[in-house]
């Protein structure tokens, strides 16, 4: 099979899709995620592929572009836990694939994949005539290595290896003998222990930026990458700069086009978005990472241009089941997280939060645009049953202390749910805490607020952040009937069939309270008019060879 050829699973989705069953962006992600090319995909549903010309024009060769961003020091990437920290890498290090605004997954160190029927063995094909900025080529060597390191469990913070579970030897917590194949200098066969659909997407995650294999741990150390750019400077907190490697041709100049630029900043503005709205009006910046409620309007005013992604990104107020607050676990009783969630109305908290620019939702984590959500009656909403719940758990009096990062939005929805439980009558404080301190320890707290970026796939979510062990499971959640049906909703590539899983699922969340997940974010971006290839992503990702300025 090559891209061109579908794999047996996409035939079906197609008609699922013609059938008015599985939307455009399901479709993509899913058919590309087995193989099929973006231009076969849209074949297969009878559509062209869209141009890869920029709408507005061809960018221009060379410039400066002034992003305004948040700027965080680097580690390694496999341990990455914020978007930001990939869109600066991304100048040198880069992705096996990548995650498309359409919904598809398009090759970039990879040529292509092949998946089996039943999806328990991937052949990666290495993109020929790829080089390292040091002149060296990139190898099906260099792919295996990545993967190596990702099945890594003992490391502390590397989120890869939850994305990696059937290539791992659970004794070891490193990669199964023979799971990872050299089979040529151009292909890598992976050999699972269990069919997993969603390994591909998984590539695509920020996480999984591709390192040499002499890499130290730190990014700007020596920065070897098969990136177009190099990292000029980097202070966290105030800036970081990409200036383009003129020293060594990109292989991607051929295939994608670009780079166009010859400078690109990240200037950080902290997290008020009248400091980023002050930006843009004074001319210190060219393009926001974010543009945010009331200031997605105002940001017009100024005659930018704005650029929209409706997207699978929330927010989870989560309390921590595992955490001990003087003694005591609050939160290890089902009734007291249930308690929590009844005593909340989550349109209240789009509204007042969110200013009303997104969906509802429903305290599972799958969305309506996850290929296998499956809908449930919304949660319901009594804060007297919600007071006499947590009487009856013996917590009337305690005094739950929710804890947010200082910002606009997500201040406000915690302040939302705060207001919402005091008139429940359950005692709760407000904690306030900076940016550059709350990610330092964001999976311990015992009661805060988290946001949480898309991802193609509602089993991928869920296996992040709620699989029992993992380490981006903040909510301390551990549940075996709900790890079980997770391990088979992995396995199968049929969403219908996926679907009954995900229930099971999206109900047990539910019913244990493990989060308070209130509504679907869209998300919007605004640049200048002469910036190209600046359009909002659903999962914040900045594509560096993509940016130019208009001729």
């Amino acid at each position: 099979m090559d891209i061109h050829t579908p794999h047996p699973v996409t035939r079906d989705l197609a008609e699922e899709h013609r059938a008015g069953k599985l939307s455009r962006r399901e479709f993509l992600t899913r058919a590309t995620s087995l193989g099929l090319s973006a231009g076969a995909a849209y074949g297969l549903i009878g559509l062209a592929a869209p141009e890869a010309a920029r709408a507005q024009g061809q960018p221009r060769q060379g410039g400066t572009l002034r992003i305004q961003s948040d700027v965080r020091a680097l580690k390694d990437p496999r341990t990455y836990d914020w978007p930001q920290m990939s869109n600066f890498s991304r100048g040198w290090l880069e992705y096996l694939v990548e995650y498309q605004r359409d919904g598809s997954i398009t090759p970039m160190l990879l040529e292509s994949w092949e998946v089996n029927a039943d999806a328990t063995v991937y052949t990666l094909r290495v993109r020929p005539g790829v080089t390292w900025n040091d002149g060296t080529d990139f190898t099906a060597a260099d792919v295996a290595h990545n993967i190596t390191r990702w099945c890594e469990q003992a490391v502390e913070g590397n989120s890869m290896a939850s994305r990696m579970t059937p290539l791992i030897d659970p004794e070891t917590g490193v990669a199964r003998d023979g799971a990872i194949e050299v089979t040529d200098d151009l292909t890598v066969t992976l050999n699972l222990s269990a069919p997993d659909i969603t390994l591909i997407a998984g590539f695509s995650d920020y996480p999984a930026a591709i390192v040499p294999q002499d890499f130290t741990g730190d990014p700007m150390a020596n920065p070897k990458g098969t990136g177009p750019y190099l990292p000029e400077e980097l202070s966290a907190g105030v800036r970081s700069a990409l200036v383009r490697n003129t020293d060594h041709d990109w292989w991607g100049a051929q295939v994608f086009g670009g780079p166009y630029l010859d400078r690109i900043e990240y200037v950080d503005f902290g997290t008020d978005q009248a400091s980023h709205f002050a930006a843009a009006q004074s001319d210190e910046v060219d393009m926001v990472y974010e543009s945010l409620g009331e200031f997605v309007d105002l940001m017009d005013t100024l005659g930018w241009t704005r650029s929209e992604a409706v997207t699978a990104n929330t927010v989870v107020i989560r309390p921590n089941q595992q955490a001990e607050v003087d003694g005591q676990r609050p939160y290890a009783d089902a009734r007291v997280r249930r308690a929590l969630a009844m005593a909340v109305s989550n349109a209240v908290c789009l509204d007042l939060g969110y200013d009303g620019r997104g969906e509802l939702a429903e305290n599972h984590h799958v969305c309506p645009i996850h290929p296998e959500y499956a809908e449930l009656p919304a949660p319901q909403h009594d804060p007297e049953e919600a007071a006499a719940l947590m009487a009856e758990a013996g917590m009337a009096d305690y005094e739950h202390d929710l804890i947010s990062i200082e910002d606009n939005w997500r201040r406000a929805t915690c302040d939302a749910v705060a207001a919402q439980l005091r008139d429940a009558g359950i005692p709760v404080k407000r904690t306030v805490i900076p940016g550059a301190t709350f990610w330092n320890a964001w999976t311990d707290y015992p009661f805060s607020a988290t946001d949480w970026a898309q991802r193609p796939l509602g089993v991928q979510v869920l296996a992040l952040a709620y699989r029992s062990g993992e380490p981006w499971n903040e909510s301390g959640f551990s549940n075996a009937e709900f790890d079980a049906a997770l391990s088979e909703a992995l396995s199968i590539a049929d969403a219908d069939t996926r679907r009954a899983l995900s229930e099971k699922m999206q109900r047990i969340m539910q019913d244990e309270g493990v989060v308070v997940q209130p509504y679907w974010r869209s998300t919007y971006r605004h640049a200048r008019p002469e910036v190209l290839g600046a359009e909002q992503h659903p999962t914040f990702e900045i594509h560096v060879y993509k940016l130019g300025l208009a001729a």
